[in-house]
């Protein structure tokens, strides 16, 4: 399996031995920035207690706390000293009860943290559809992207989360969107993925929402000639059938 790029240590890049060559310069370059990246948006002013306790509260899913903290007047911009909101510390630990509450508080979906993680991006890439689902709900910004460049759908589409695919290619969000590195979700899906039944049938979902299964990677190679390369037979199919060369 890959490792998990959206975990909640200090952002990694993918090892270098799953990049082509050809995009290890630029993965140089893109970790020198996530190494300099600063708090996105205007520098966080220290929470106070009841603004700590609430994020405290959503990051272990104490939604009845939560609940009270708000009634009591704890800001849902606050953010803790990685620059997380309270809506990002719940989306972390996948806690939908908190998070519901939060967004219902009008807490920003697209607030982003020190990392540039945000509470629809980072549900995206973990697989927390319901989640998803809710910050949706609150028309995410689809251009914020995060560190790795990216929208919400292709850390889904390279962690194999089918479920959370087929709801975000039920919105509005760029299906041919391309990261820093070069890649679409339909491009990570095969290049990432393990060709397995999960992968498949998010490469059948992009497909049937329009990817363009032609766009190459920086290197000029297609996502079918990946495929191959690859013996993902079943996506090989899918793309043929869908006019891939």
């Amino acid at each position: 399996m890959v490792e998990n790029r959206y975990s909640t240590a200090p952002a990694r890049l993918l090892p270098a031995r799953l990049l082509p060559a050809r995009f290890l310069p630029a993965r140089r370059r893109l970790a020198l920035a996530v190494l300099v990246l600063p708090v996105v948006g205007a520098r966080a002013q220290a929470p106070s207690h009841r603004d700590r306790a609430l994020i405290e509260a959503a990051d272990r899913g104490d939604a009845a706390a939560v609940r009270r903290l708000l009634a009591e007047g704890a800001s849902v911009a606050a953010r803790d000293a990685a620059s997380r909101t309270a809506l990002l510390a719940a989306t972390q630990g996948n806690h939908v009860e908190a998070a519901r509450l939060l967004m219902e508080a009008g807490a920003d979906v697209n607030a982003q943290d020190a990392i540039r993680d945000s509470p629809f991006l980072l549900a995206g890439a973990r697989g927390h559809t319901e989640i998803v689902r809710l910050a949706l709900a609150r028309n995410p910004d689809f251009r914020v992207t995060n560190r790795y460049g990216g929208t919400a759908l292709i850390p889904a589409c390279h962690y194999g989360h089918v479920e959370t695919v087929r709801v975000l290619l039920g919105s509005k969000i760029p299906v041919d969107h391309v990261n820093d590195l070069g890649w679409t979700a339909l491009l990570e899906a095969i290049v990432l993925g393990d060709g397995g039944p999960a992968h498949t049938e998010i490469v059948r979902l992009l497909v049937a929402h329009g990817a363009n299964v032609n766009l190459a990677d920086r290197g000029g190679v297609t996502p079918l000639a990946h495929a191959r390369s690859r013996g993902q037979r079943g996506i090989v199919a899918i793309l043929e059938r869908a006019g891939g060369v």
